[in-house]
């Protein structure tokens, strides 16, 4: 699997959106998905599916963009 520069912007992409997304809704969420310093939990769960949830809507954007008649995919 080659990674593309294109990936990597959406890797990181995701995770500082997810991340910002988790911890501006993280006073709001109930005290089992509030994540503990230095502990795997549900916190890390819920933070890791907001991640990827943000990861699947740029891949979702992307294809349909390349969906688009006339559209040239960049070279690189």
């Amino acid at each position: 699997m080659h990674l593309t520069r294109a990936k990597w912007i959406k890797f990181t992409v995701s995770i500082l959106v997810g991340n910002a997304l988790y911890f501006a809704l993280s006073p709001h969420l109930p005290p089992a998905a509030q994540h503990h310093t230095w502990a795997v939990d549900l916190g890390t769960i819920v933070d890791f599916w907001i991640c990827l949830v943000i990861y699947g809507l740029l891949e979702l954007i992307a294809f349909f963009r390349h969906d688009k008649p006339g559209h040239q995919e960049p070279k690189g």
